[in-house]
């Protein structure tokens, strides 16, 4: 199989392993079928969309929609470097799914408006399919409305022209949009179960998601949540487009 492509942007160690192990894991791919590349290690390398099967964004740190002026060197090198990559992914309708970044990097790409309307607090929230939603197939088995996970400062208020709406919630209209057949985004995070969700939270707590003096308080609240079915989309991705 030509392996799936994961294009990451976590500096930090601990949470770039732990995100690509998710993405392993719940995209049911061996090591040799998941090629990572840190994007904010260095600048990205010619990528021959020919040799993967598909591209994976993960989640990331950044804030596309902060002023120029407050992002760093780093920030700008890597939203140029995607620009770039998704001019030739758009242009093929390359099979691509952005988990949370997805949102800020396709939609922006494609004329989004992102911005911090509607910020989601770090929880388990009720997602709910559209009718478009129900009919795609890479929410195949997926009930109607189901928990995931969310924790994010900026989100799409508009979608791009002609995007497919999939998903929403009652804090965030725009939880996951389809761009022609195959360019998927999802504001929720699919690869994430309670440990990935707790540990990254641990390494950014210093990042504004949330209070630092309520870690406890809000560890103790995500015990009892219960997520179960956003991994699914993960599967159907990797299922639907491993090419041979």
């Amino acid at each position: 199989m030509k392996p799936f492509l994961l294009i990451a942007t976590r500096a930090e160690d601990d949470a770039a392993d732990s995100e690509y192990a998710a993405f392993l894991n719940y995209g049911q791919l061996r090591p040799e079928e998941l090629h990572r590349v840190r994007a904010e290690a260095g600048p990205l390398p010619r990528i021959e969309l020919d040799a993967y099967s598909g591209v994976l964004v993960g989640g990331s740190p950044f804030n596309s929609s902060d002023q120029p002026e407050v992002k760093s060197a780093v920030q700008h090198r890597v939203e140029a470097d995607l620009s770039t990559l998704l001019d030739e992914v758009v242009a093929r309708d390359f099979p691509f799914l952005g988990a949370c970044y997805g949102v800020a990097t396709l939609g922006v790409h494609q004329g989004a408006v992102v911005d911090t309307t509607y910020g989601e607090a770090v929880g388990a929230v009720p997602i709910t399919l559209t009718p478009d939603g129900r009919a795609d197939p890479l929410l195949e088995g997926l009930p109607d409305t189901f928990d995931a996970y969310v924790g994010h400062k900026e989100a799409c208020s508009r979608l791009p022209p002609g995007a497919v709406l999939l998903a929403s919630s009652a804090g965030c209209p725009v939880q996951m949009f389809r761009i022609k057949q195959n360019l998927y985004a999802t504001q929720f995070h699919p690869e994430l179960d309670l440990p990935g969700l707790l540990g990254r939270l641990a390494t950014y707590d210093r990042h504004g998601y949330y209070p630092p003096e309520e870690q406890a308080a809000l560890f103790a609240a995500l015990e009892h949540t219960s997520v179960q079915h956003p991994p699914a989309i993960l599967r159907n991705f990797t299922a639907r487009y491993a090419q041979y």
